[in-house]
């Protein structure tokens, strides 16, 4: 039988790069003792308001047909955040909502670029880019994030990278895996080279609220990238909500008409009693936010400190986000190899660098969302494994 040419396209780039926490998944289920530090799922549950206001607009009768834009409520709140955050005017006409930053990510990628264009992506990158991008039949070209600028792109790199074909720079702060937080002054320097070279900017700004140090920085505050950049975003981190699916995309209000018939294609609304709840969350201080800053930030620098210390390890501490890598180069196994064997040998289950693009193999991502005593457990684990390898030991 023949299948369409997306199918190929995307081989290899869905569940695959989670195969390490499918496998440990599978063992913990089976009653292995393995301790999870895989994916940023946060262990704190979602605010009881949150909850609460999706269960009273169910029981309101907010259970039928939504739209392809959004609930009025949902959209208006989400527009009110942007107005505030940028200073300038924000509409209704320029947000559009969708289940989550993934699906914003998709149908932005679909609306805006296509077969044989280029999208400019940091190396490394979250695990789902390389999807989106080739889903809409353009081609990744990586833009190498240096360990020693902190993992924060650089806009003489980007301009190296940029050709004929190149369409769009999608941007990622607080970054997934690295946990880098772009400053002012690298977003106008980033802003400078799409205005030069004509491409939109797509900001992937889900870990905003989880900044430790430093300040946040958004190309879609900057008024003169305003009409150039998509800003893509959800309550799934910041009010420790991944379940519900409620995320948006903001950005010039052509953009949102032009792709409106393509939400409404793909989706034709959610939930809204889901979208009540969000709205309920972006017009309240999360609560969840503090309490996940304060935990991740003192798990990092648990992790830090003794991995940092282990023979052929170097660990860094990440500025924001769920996650801290672990260079493991000098142990002489790839990401991969040495991500397997701790499953096997030691029961520990993180995220080999390979799943995040190029640059990171020879690294893994260890997540901070698991309890202290889970996370102080694995730590011990991952010391006497590490000991146990002999420096240079090939994979």
């Amino acid at each position: 039988m023949r299948y369409a040419a997306i199918t190929d396209r995307l081989a290899g780039l869905g569940s695959d790069k989670w195969a390490v926490h499918m496998r440990a998944k599978a063992m913990k289920a089976a009653g292995d003792d393995v301790i999870l530090l895989t994916i940023g799922e946060p262990d704190i549950a979602a605010p009881p308001q949150l909850v609460e206001a999706a269960h009273a607009a169910m029981k309101a009768g907010r259970t039928g047909y939504s739209n392809g834009r959004g609930e009025p409520g949902f959209v208006e709140a989400i527009a009110a955040k942007y107005a505030g955050r940028s200073g300038r005017a924000v509409g209704n006409e320029n947000v559009l909502c969708f289940p989550g930053t993934q699906t914003a990510l998709y149908a932005t990628m679909t609306g805006l670029v296509g077969i044989g264009d280029e999208v400019l992506v940091g190396d490394p990158h979250y695990a789902t880019y390389e999807g989106v991008i080739r889903s809409a039949g353009a081609t990744l070209v990586p833009v190498p994030l240096s360990p020693d600028n902190g993992f924060r792109m650089r806009a003489a790199d980007v301009e190296r990278a940029i050709t004929p074909r190149s369409r769009l720079l999608l941007l990622n702060t607080p970054h997934n895996p690295t946990g880098a937080v772009l400053t002012r002054g690298d977003i106008e320097a980033l802003g400078a080279v799409a205005r030069r070279h004509d491409l939109w900017i797509v900001a992937d700004e889900v870990y905003e609220d989880l900044i430790y140090s430093g300040e946040f920085a958004s190309p879609f505050d900057a008024p003169a990238l305003a009409d150039r950049t998509v800003a893509v975003a959800s309550i799934s981190k910041s009010h420790a909500a991944p379940g519900f699916r409620a995320g948006w995309a903001v950005g010039p209000a052509e953009f949102c008409s032009r792709l409106l018939p393509l939400s409404e294609t793909m989706l034709f609304g959610g939930p809204p009693f889901i979208a009540d709840a969000a709205a309920w969350a972006l017009t309240h201080a999360s609560t969840a936010a503090p309490a996940m800053r304060a935990s991740y930030a003192s798990r990092a620098e648990r992790i830090v400190a003794v991995l940092d210390r282990l023979p052929g390890v170097s660990c860094r501490l990440p500025q924001a986000g769920m996650f801290v890598l672990a260079d493991i180069r000098r142990l002489g196994l790839t990401g991969e190899g040495f991500a397997a064997r701790l499953l096997d040998e030691a029961r520990v289950a993180v995220m080999p660098g390979e799943s995040f693009g190029e640059a990171l193999k020879g690294w893994v991502r260890i997540s901070l969302t698991a309890p202290d005593a889970a996370i102080d457990a694995a730590l011990v684990r991952i010391a006497a494994f590490v000991r146990r390898l002999a420096p240079g030991e090939a994979a």
